[in-house]
């Protein structure tokens, strides 16, 4: 009998490669029947469900004859997942068709999440299809998407699209049950159950998860954007047969725990992984912005990379730290320009009026 303070009102499900591709490179189809019984049973509770599924690359590697898992180079990585994203959709095609659910395919690269417009486009997208009665699947448009602009692993993925989807819940099924204190192959480590909203974690803890291409750093960061945004995630352990009903019977795993909701537009901010540049900022204006201030030039101790007016921007302190993400109200020059200087002083140095902020209040969000 599930745990029904653990039901969800809309869930994202992720699936590694590790759980759903065997060593041969074949999917593990008796496990994922199970798992989509398990879906549907959710669904008959109430429950919407959006699966965002790893494997493409994996399956489409063996068809291909290609070595490294398919992820030798960026084109081999490409190829694979042209032809295992076909098996993948028509896999889950199946498995849901018989259990009377249509599934629902959806690609999405970073700048689908990333770009305001687009992002609000995807986040329609779910909401008619979950009215519909569908179950989007989703994954990584891998064919297409380069080095440069990938999300790179489905955990990250996950969180965004719990965030553009507005749900309650994340969970990331892997072959790993959680994040311990240690890494256990060195032996008496101990399952973390719960990360506050504000708890400092180590990446490293906890093995890698196989196949894909996360591990446990980009779980705690998909922890962490998740938590932001005000959706609990929790890692939790796929490799038994039924696994989302195991996990409803017993609630075991990691659980990042979420902070107040944020505004919807600074949720997106939250999950933005394109940030363009990095703005370096002393004492006085950190504790500015903790306070809930705008990012004033005066404060600004260091910047770096190239970015135009209205792009993504990292907030560090002096020790790197970083501290919020936020738009920014200059160009990369026009900021390197006036770094550093009182309001007064801006404009003989831009030869126009200064802004009132370089990184207003409602445009900046703390992590």
């Amino acid at each position: 009998m599930p745990n029904l303070e653990l039901l969800p009102a809309r869930l994202v499900l992720k699936l590694g490669s590790a759980l759903l591709v065997d060593t041969a490179g074949e999917v593990r189809r008796d496990w994922l029947a199970t798992l989509i019984d398990d879906i549907a049973d959710l669904r008959a509770r109430g429950t919407e469900v959006i699966i965002v599924s790893s494997g493409a690359i994996a399956l489409g590697s063996r068809r291909l004859g290609l070595t490294d898992g398919g992820r030798g180079s960026l084109d081999d990585a490409q190829a694979s997942a042209a032809a295992g994203q076909i098996v993948l959709s028509g896999l889950y095609a199946d498995l849901l068709s018989a259990r009377k659910l249509t599934a629902a395919q959806i690609l999405v690269t970073l700048d689908d999440l990333a770009d305001r417009r687009r992002y609000l486009n995807a986040s329609a997208t779910f909401a008619r299809l979950l009215a519909l009665g569908a179950v989007p699947v989703v994954n990584e448009n891998d064919s297409t998407a380069t080095a440069e602009i990938r999300f790179g692993d489905n955990d990250r993925l996950a969180a965004r699209v719990g965030q553009a989807a507005g749900a309650d819940k994340v969970l990331l099924l892997s072959n790993v049950a959680g994040i311990y204190d240690r890494d256990p192959a060195l032996g008496g480590a101990t399952l973390i159950n719960q990360v506050a909203p504000d708890a400092q974690i180590a990446a490293e803890l906890g093995p890698s998860s196989g196949l894909g291409s996360g591990g446990m750093a980009a779980k705690v960061e998909a922890g962490r954007i998740a938590a932001a945004s005000g959706i609990a995630l929790t890692i939790a352990d796929g490799r038994v047969q039924h696994p989302l009903s195991t996990w409803l019977q017993r609630g075991t795993g990691t659980t990042f725990l979420p902070s107040p909701a944020p505004g919807a537009r600074k949720a997106w901010l939250i999950g933005h992984l394109d940030a363009r540049g990095t703005l370096s900022i002393d004492d006085g204006a950190r504790a500015a912005l903790c306070e809930g201030g705008s990012l004033l030039a005066a404060g600004i101790k260091g910047v770096s990379g190239s970015f135009s007016r209205g792009d993504a921007v990292e907030v560090h302190d002096l020790d790197g730290a970083l501290l919020a993400r936020g738009l920014i109200a200059y160009s990369a020059d026009e900021m390197r320009k006036i770094a550093g200087t009182r309001s007064d002083a801006q404009g003989d140095l831009l030869g126009y009026a200064p802004r009132a902020a370089v990184v207003h209040r409602n445009d900046l969000v703390l992590i």
